[in-house]
């Protein structure tokens, strides 16, 4: 599993997505290996907790946008006339290994620094519990164009309203701001992280297994109703939006001038689009 190690200390298995380089960001091969690392850690009798953690400076800054968004050869950006199904088939098989993290019997404990945004924000949403530095930062910026996300756990960690105001701004907000909103459990000072992480693993690691498998299912149940519809029309929602006049304008932008001046225009609203132009008076 080249891109998630995975160790086991006493009671608690450590996950770590490993790819620094790139801020451990999405590719083809993460989330089945995310997926592998967890289904060992369910399977084995001595774990009781898993902690999931990134590599290098950021937990994850989500998919692989040099490849996924800049290079014309890609799985998730089709030419025209597109088939929706062969977009979906991908996008919803990322989904559940993501999902694996929620549907295992074990809780995940999720610690986040530097940034959990986008994809890297559907990895975190899906795990039991998120720690995160006060000074890291969460959001799903593709809401503003070119996706939407598919693990959709937004509106279930946030309520309507606050699920509205992070898809309609596609912002970030720090640690402190998450805490404060309910999207985590608690924000930490970055060098308090692995501390407060690991002493809340070994808390919960003190509790039987089946007891905390027990726990787990009875409150997944409430979500579960209704979680898998919304995944799907989340999953169709947003290979439309790779797909439609706007998504298209972004890929051809970001082939063009490189993704990350894309995303700069995209995430500090500076570019339309619909019409493919700069916003008039709000470019520098």
């Amino acid at each position: 599993m080249s891109t998630v190690t995975y160790a086991r200390e006493g009671r608690i298995a450590r996950l770590t997505l490993n790819r620094p380089e790139v801020m451990n960001a999405i590719n083809d091969d993460m989330p089945r290996d995310l997926e592998a690392a967890v289904q060992r850690a369910d399977a084995d009798p001595e774990v009781h907790v898993m902690i999931l953690q990134g590599a290098g400076q950021a937990f994850c800054a989500g998919y692989d946008l040099a490849h996924y968004a800049a290079d014309p050869d890609n799985k998730i950006t089709q030419p025209m006339p597109w088939d929706p199904m062969q977009d979906y088939q991908f996008m919803w098989a990322n989904t559940q290994a993501f999902m694996s993290l929620f549907r295992a019997h074990k809780p995940v404990i999720c610690k986040v620094h530097g940034f959990a945004v986008a994809g890297g924000s559907d990895i975190a949403l899906c795990c039991d519990l998120v720690v995160m530095a006060e000074d890291a930062q969460i959001g799903y910026m593709p809401a503003r164009v070119w996706g939407c996300p598919t693990t959709a756990m937004w509106v279930y960690r946030l309520g309507p309203e606050k699920a509205k105001r992070m898809m309609f701004t596609g912002d970030k907000i720090t640690g402190t701001e998450a805490a404060e909103m309910g999207l985590v459990l608690k924000s930490v000072p970055a060098d308090q992280l692995d501390a407060e992480v690991d002493a809340l693993a070994a808390r919960m690691a003190s509790v039987p297994v089946n007891q905390l498998a027990m726990h787990k299912m009875v409150i997944n149940q409430t979500m579960e109703a209704t979680l898998t519809q919304t995944q799907r029309l989340a999953t169709v929602f947003d290979g439309i939006t790779r797909h439609s006049p706007e998504g298209l304008n972004f890929k051809a932008r970001s082939e063009a001038v490189g993704w990350k001046q894309a995303v700069q225009e995209r995430d500090e609203g500076k570019f339309d689009w619909t019409r493919n132009r700069q916003i008039p008076g709000n470019s520098d």
